[in-house]
């Protein structure tokens, strides 16, 4: 067999596309990741509320979310939000919040699991100094426990990102979408595919790496990592 990635490399086109592919895949990987943690960390305190309609609806939507297709959550917010609000979002923004929605359910057990490890003496000294239940949290509990869940949280936000590639069924232009558009013009599948699976893995390994040193950074009192 033959390999022509040159029919790849000789049209600056094919570059372009693969440049802004890369840029859509971050660009959505980190603003869904941002939007999902933050609605995790409500979903997680839902679960564990006293409040029983407040923990009741986040279960609720953690299973829903965790026992459909992403391509199925996807298309509906696509096509059937627009549907039932009369108002059609642009494709990226659809896509970026059916991303965060869905990982948003992942993250908050996550979340959770390091939320129910916490040493209840922690907790106990905290309140003996006089922290408010907000502090207490914020402060004591919600650190600990995201530095005892921080390697299951890097997995799935690198997860995410080569999950990306699934919103190319919707037209957006991100990595998977310009690989398909330069194979369907150069009939040269597999060097683009296999071109585009070195990609994703040297950004997936790059992801480790960087988190690997924030978390040295935000946690540097745990030995978790």
């Amino acid at each position: 067999m033959e390999f022509r990635f040159y029919e790849i490399w000789r049209e600056a086109e094919y570059i372009e596309r693969l440049l802004t592919g890369i840029g859509w895949s971050l660009l959505l990987t980190i603003a869904a990741a941002t939007l999902g943690f933050g609605f995790a960390i409500v979903l997680a305190i839902g679960r564990r509320s006293s409040n029983r309609w407040y923990a009741s609806l986040s279960a609720c939507y953690v299973e829903l979310i965790r026992n459909t297709p992403l391509i199925v959550q996807l298309f509906f917010v696509v096509f059937g939000l627009p549907m039932l609000l009369g108002y059609r979002w642009p494709f990226p923004a659809s896509a970026l919040l059916a991303l965060a929605l869905n990982f948003s359910a992942y993250y908050s057990e996550i979340i959770r699991a390091g939320l129910d490890n916490i040493d209840r003496g922690q907790i106990e000294a905290a309140v003996v100094l006089n922290l408010s239940a907000q502090q207490r949290f914020f402060r004591i509990v919600l650190p600990q426990a995201l530095a005892k869940v921080y390697p299951s949280l890097v997995s799935q936000f690198v997860f995410l990102f080569l999950t990306t590639g699934i919103i190319s069924e919707v037209g957006i232009e991100e990595l998977t979408w310009s690989g398909r558009f330069i194979a369907d013009r150069t009939f040269r599948d597999f060097e683009v595919y296999l071109l585009l699976t070195a990609l994703y893995v040297l950004l997936a390994i790059s992801f480790r790496g960087v988190f690997h040193l924030l978390g040295k950074q935000l946690f540097p009192w745990s030995r978790s990592r």
